[in-house]
């Protein structure tokens, strides 16, 4: 578990520095502790899963990470800047950099598949529209919906709409892609092309993904490595590769996650 000690200056040059880097992060609502100190680093081309129960703050960390929320204390360095001090021009910039799949895809509905993927494409590039099509018809590829392009939200699959939801937050290239629940509401098959999916774009393309689910086949089948959140707690109680917290684990939180045994 990284240390505040141990965190590097944000001025440093590295070259094999961690994608994401949290340090002491706390997150409190009023009095109400969420979570706090919490810290580890992400580093580049792996599948990072948080876990956890309902309620645990999953959610509100993977917000943290994209800047929608600030922390009531601690860094997070998102590609080497510290989102918790830059603004302007610079923020703006930096979450650009962001890809998000939500996790119902949210798709704007009155859009084609096709129109969907091109919007982030016309608001933060200056490609002509043939290009913004071309791009986002590779993305709708990628992901397996080339077929899809033209057709709506509504007319597609729930599976579907994740895949989508993939391909938009891929849109401008980002070296890292957050995705909240992608497994949620999905019945196994589905669930289980969608994990594949993310494995083979993490190392056809090198992408970076973080992924927050409680699923636990897809965190067994995809994750590199995890954190687990606890609501009790108020913090992390495990930090490492899943397989290994399933067959190792001595925290009976932990141990009853992965074995699915009643708490």
């Amino acid at each position: 578990m990284v240390r505040r000690e141990d965190c590097p200056d944000i001025r440093g040059t590295a070259v094999e520095r961690p994608v994401v880097e949290v340090c002491d992060l706390a997150m409190a609502f009023g009095t109400n502790t969420l979570f706090r100190d919490v810290s580890f680093e992400v580093g580049q081309g792996e599948v990072f899963v948080i876990l956890g129960g309902s309620g645990c703050g999953k959610s509100t960390l993977l917000k943290l990470l994209i800047g929608l929320y600030p922390p009531t204390q601690g860094e997070i360095r998102i590609l080497g800047e510290d989102l918790t001090a830059i603004g302007g021009r610079q923020r703006r910039d930096l979450l650009s950099r962001l890809g998000v799949m939500w996790q119902s895809g949210a798709l704007f509905g009155s859009m084609t598949l096709l129109e969907n993927i091109m919007l982030p494409l016309e608001e933060h590039t200056s490609l002509p529209p043939a290009a913004r099509e071309e791009v986002a018809r590779v993305k709708l590829g990628l992901v397996g919906l080339s077929e899809a392009a033209d057709r709506l939200p509504a007319e597609i699959s729930g599976g579907m709409a994740k895949r989508a939801g993939i391909a938009r937050a891929m849109a401008l290239d980002p070296p890292l892609l957050f995705l909240d629940e992608p497994s949620a509401g999905l019945d196994p098959i589905t669930s289980a092309g969608l994990d594949q999916l993310i494995q083979d774009l993490a190392r056809d393309l090198g992408t970076t993904f973080i992924v927050v689910t409680h699923e636990l086949q897809s965190i067994l089948a995809i994750g590199d490595r995890c954190i687990m959140l606890d609501k009790q707690a108020q913090g992390m109680i495990a930090e490492g590769d899943p397989r290994e917290l399933r067959d190792h684990a001595t925290h009976p939180t932990v141990r009853a996650f992965f074995r699915r045994e009643a708490a």
